[in-house]
């Protein structure tokens, strides 16, 4: 090999070494417009969904909302025209869409007033019993199926993973009934110590109304983090076991860290990718509420509006609910996708 050719060798090596850093800076802009587009095409697939879907519920929302009353044809046709259910199915469709677009879902036929307005309303109130909720549930999984994976096998591994999977069995709506039967309105010598619905008494101002909130909030908070920091825990243990076999554990205790500071340092945040997933799914959730437990505790939330909505049927504010439900859980869909390449770059690759 003479000496003119090793120059020119040099620089084939420095391009091919170039080529995949090129390759992978690029790799995340590609794998970003991807999860964005999919995102984009849900939004449209549930937009489409939520218009014929809820037109299959049997009932004439007309006549539900005169109550029984006697309605002649020509006040039935006079409402008919003021909501647009004379139009053709496809012109609903199109104009539905198109106002959805710009946010606009229409009139609650029930309340006489904008969908958007209502849902923000109602949005604060199933952030605060969701929300709440979501906190509890998520740090006591976590924390919970931390201990049970590295204490595999013991007794309180046991007891954590039965009661997870019990509790995690449970509908949610059965649970709440029992716990105002046991805790509201009182069984036995127990006398009921939480109010059996709503958010607040009525009449307090101040500090005693926080608290009076507050009190409201419990029971169905217990409901929620019983029945779901089960998911939580199941899915942390399992991660957490899978990473125990490792080499990278084995070597971080022959240099002699306690088995604290491996298990929190090490092995934890190698495990948290799959329990990531259900954060951002869970967050998801929050948005959408628990229609269930919303409706067992007449707490004045979205969940409780779409069941409301749905026994008239409501179709703007059912169709507002449902699109806005879907597009809080693909949107922390897309999220969480997009945090994952910071916490394993070979995602985006």
């Amino acid at each position: 090999m003479t000496a003119d050719a090793t120059p020119a060798l040099v620089e084939d090596e420095q391009r091919t070494a170039a080529g995949p850093r090129v390759r992978k800076s690029s790799a995340y802009p590609r794998y970003l417009a991807g999860k964005l587009a999919g995102a984009a095409v849900s939004l449209l697939a549930v937009l489409v969904t939520s218009f014929f879907l809820f037109r299959l519920i049997p009932g004439d929302p007309v006549k539900t909302m005169t109550g029984g009353r006697q309605v002649s044809a020509e006040q039935l046709a006079a409402y008919r025209e003021e909501f647009g259910l004379d139009l053709p199915l496809w012109q609903q469709f199109t104009d539905y869409c198109g106002k959805a677009l710009t946010g606009d879902f229409g009139t609650s036929y029930q309340f006489r007033a904008p969908v958007i307005d209502k849902i923000t309303e109602a949005l604060p109130n199933t952030l605060l019993l969701t929300g709440t909720a979501f906190v509890l549930y998520t740090a006591l999984g976590i924390f919970l199926g931390t201990r049970s994976a590295w204490r595999h096998g013991r007794l309180g591994d046991r007891l954590n993973t039965g009661l997870a999977l019990t509790l995690y069995s449970i509908p949610s709506f059965w649970l709440g009934l029992l716990l105002i039967i046991v805790l509201s309105v009182g069984i036995g010598p127990l006398p009921g110590m939480f109010p059996t619905g709503g958010m607040e008494s009525g009449g307090e101002q101040g500090f005693a109304h926080v608290l009076d909130v507050a009190h409201h909030l419990v029971l169905p908070v217990v409901t929620l983090v019983a029945v779901e920091y089960g998911q939580t825990l199941l899915v942390t243990r399992s991660a957490l076991l899978d990473e125990m076999g490792s080499d990278y554990l084995t070597t971080a205790r022959a240099k002699g860290l306690r088995d604290d500071l491996v298990r929190r340092r090490h092995a934890v945040p190698n495990a948290l990718l799959p329990t990531v997933t259900l954060i951002f799914i869970n967050l998801g959730r929050t948005v959408a509420g628990v229609i269930l437990v919303e409706t067992v505790f007449s707490w004045p939330g979205l969940g409780g509006l779409f069941y409301q909505a749905l026994s008239v049927p409501d179709l703007p504010l059912v169709q507002g609910l449902f699109f806005v439900f879907a597009a809080a859980v693909i949107l922390m869909n897309t999220l969480a996708d997009l945090v994952y390449p910071l916490l394993d770059p070979r995602v985006a690759r």
